[in-house]
């Protein structure tokens, strides 16, 4: 139903539209809606059903879960653009494609890449607007319309603070500092990802304040453990399961938990190699094998499994006290199995 909710949506734009370059942008920005998780919209329709009697319309709560999807890919086109990233779901990643396309219509290919980056920019923003206007338009009365912006706006601001964090902290000297590391994650992934928007679909149904309580018990350990594992997938994954390759997140020296974990832990010689190799745009596969090494060696990677389980853990322990309905208790706990197991 969210897919559905967001090509109308789409297909109503392309119609309206000032003239017949829009589709330029919008064809890149429907590629970037398929083959996600669509974990937001589903937390969000989940706290709907947390409620005990939800009020209004489902069409409601799907256009507003839809428009979490839109701003996802707002967050991840400009994502992209930062890391200079090629690939994003195993396709190319919306500046790549873009400067292909500009090419291919004839496009200098000098000026290719600047025409890719800024026309992201440009889809990025397209995406941030139309996100806006999705939920303002998806039939909430004035009064919980009221309840829903804060926490939306408090999403929006958290998780660009948690780039920020992240931008600030990539391609430094490698630390040991995991906690510094575990509050990149807890802003950009855990309240972004998992608490919010758990919290605005409970909020479009007007829920309590002991429900969203239960929501952020829930919601950040969960997040926390699903970017732990998305940090083991970034360096240990099948890049044919998860569309990206192993080799980012090792050449732009990501500050995360597992390489804190190994720095803490190396021996001299060990240290010497990671601060030689983790960070270098030019890393061969056979470099980053010595570095997978090292982090399985020093103990690194089964200190962030051990990491996942006990945030696996603490999550379910929030949804046995949550005051939720079991029709979203039953769902929540399939969801955190999900995330916290998967391989893509």
């Amino acid at each position: 139903m969210v897919d559905e909710a967001l090509t109308g949506f789409l297909d109503a734009k392309d119609r309206g539209a000032p003239g017949g370059e829009l589709p330029y942008l919008t064809t890149t920005l429907r590629h970037m809606l398929t083959g996600g998780k669509r974990l937001r919209s589903l937390l969000c329709v989940y706290g709907w059903h947390a409620v005990d009697t939800p009020p209004g319309p489902d069409s409601t709560v799907i256009h507003a879960a839809a428009s979490l999807e839109l701003f996802q890919v707002f967050a991840l086109v400009h994502d992209d653009v930062m890391d200079d990233s090629d690939t994003r779901r195993g396709q190319p990643s919306a500046h790549r494609a873009l400067a292909a396309a500009y090419t291919a219509g004839g496009g200098p290919g000098a000026r290719a890449e600047a025409h890719g980056m800024g026309a992201a920019v440009l889809l990025g923003d397209l995406a941030l607007v139309w996100s806006d206007e999705l939920l303002h338009t998806a039939g909430l009365d004035a009064g919980r319309l009221a309840e829903v912006l804060p926490l939306v706006s408090e999403m929006r601001s958290e998780v660009m603070y948690g780039q920020l964090l992240d931008l600030r902290a990539t391609g430094r000297a490698l630390s040991g500092d995991i906690d510094s590391a575990l509050h990149v994650i807890r802003y950009k992934t855990a309240k972004y990802t998992m608490e919010r928007p758990l919290q605005i679909g409970a909020a479009l149904a007007g829920a309590s304040a002991q429900v969203l309580d239960a929501c952020s018990a829930f919601g950040i350990p969960l997040g926390e453990a699903f970017q732990l594992r998305d940090d083991l997938l970034g360096v240990f994954g099948d890049p044919v399961r998860t569309g990206k390759s192993t080799l980012d997140d090792l050449r732009e020296g990501k500050a995360t938990v597992l390489m804190a974990h190994a720095v803490r832990a190396a021996s001299a010689g060990q240290s010497a190699t990671l601060r030689e190799l983790v960070g270098r745009p030019d890393l061969t596969e056979e470099q980053a094998a010595e570095v997978r090494e090292i982090l399985v060696s020093t103990g690194a990677r089964q200190a962030v499994e051990e990491m996942i389980a006990q945030r696996h853990d603490a999550a379910l322990a929030a949804l046995d006290r949550a005051p939720f309905t079991p029709q979203a208790v039953e769902g929540l706990r399939g969801l955190a199995r999900a995330a916290t197991r998967r391989q893509v």
